[in-house]
């Protein structure tokens, strides 16, 4: 699996889309079996069975990736960042399943390809949108492990989607907008990217 794939491509929109990796489904379903083989071997009552199913679920959804979109629309001049949890959505009985991230496109700056300390043996990469008001928000809130090709691959679609090649030519390297830039180099390293 890419570190996303392309729902939608058109001059005016750009649909990024992202689900659980074969990982995520294959833990589900071993951690799965063990409440269903312990509940089954088991000579317990069928509340004490029952509890080792959901609790087996419960653990087995915590560690699944999330569904995720970026949806970079140059009509409404909007990127929006959504995050679907399986998890938050069963916890929370539908009512939060689903967070959004609203960002004004033309704060975008620069988009670039980052390195993450990762639970197992390897490297992360994932994509930083970095933005003219000193914040810097992800793409996806889970990294890819091995190689940064596909992430590579993404950064330079989104660049030539939003054309920020003729921006960053255009824009001296000390100004990114109205914010000073003693505080950007206090909150935003240029180490930080690659």
């Amino acid at each position: 699996m890419g570190y996303m794939q392309v729902e939608e491509h058109t001059t005016n929109m750009l649909h990024l889309k992202r689900s659980p990796g074969i990982r995520s489904w294959s833990l589900l379903i071993g951690i799965a079996s063990i409440g269903l083989a312990a509940a089954y071997y088991s000579s317990d009552s069928i509340l004490w069975k029952l509890f080792y199913v959901t609790g087996c679920l419960f653990v087995a959804m915590q560690n699944m990736e999330e569904w995720e979109e970026a949806v970079f629309d140059k009509t409404k001049k909007v990127i929006e960042l959504k995050t679907f949890s399986l998890y938050a959505l069963i916890l929370t009985m539908c009512r939060r399943g689903q967070e959004k991230v609203v960002m004004v496109m033309r704060h975008l700056r620069d988009v670039c390809v980052q390195e993450e300390k990762v639970r197992y043996p390897g490297k992360g990469y994932l994509l930083v949108l970095r933005l003219a008001t000193v914040f810097s928000y992800s793409l996806t809130q889970t990294a890819t492990m091995g190689g940064h090709s596909d992430v590579e691959a993404v950064a330079s679609l989104l660049k030539r989607f939003l054309g920020l090649e003729e921006l960053q030519c255009h824009l001296p390297s000390d100004n990114l907008g109205l914010v000073g830039l003693s505080l950007l180099t206090a909150t935003i390293h240029p180490s930080e990217c690659m």
